[in-house]
């Protein structure tokens, strides 16, 4: 289960902010994370309390921008939605794509006090 090594890992990038604006605690975190992330969001959910306990996160709302899946063919160049990596192209069927969207994982913002 890496979704705790990731929660740790925010926890430690809020955890730098707070101390280099010298302030005291978090009370937003919003996250963007992309459906192709290799995140399980229900695993996420299920780690964070223990990962955010006694740190400037614990009181925190948190909020989670999830990117969907998003790839250009590389043999037609359609631009189509997709799911997982393995997706292929609605328009020609060719697995070849390049991934536009949906391997995000980054704290995009924190409010802190």
């Amino acid at each position: 289960m890496h979704e705790l090594s990731v929660a740790l890992g925010i926890v430690k990038i809020a955890e730098d902010v707070v101390e280099k604006e010298r302030a005291t605690s978090v009370d937003l975190i919003e996250l963007e994370i992309g459906t192709l992330a290799g995140i399980a969001f229900d695993s996420l959910d299920f780690v964070w309390e223990s990962a955010v306990k006694n740190t400037v996160l614990e009181h925190a709302k948190r909020r989670i921008n999830r990117i969907k899946g998003e790839a250009r063919c590389i043999d037609c160049d359609a631009v189509f939605e997709i799911n997982h990596l393995y997706d292929e192209c609605p328009e020609c069927h060719s697995h070849v794509k390049g991934i536009l969207k949906g391997k995000e994982l980054r704290v995009k913002a924190l409010e802190i006090i």
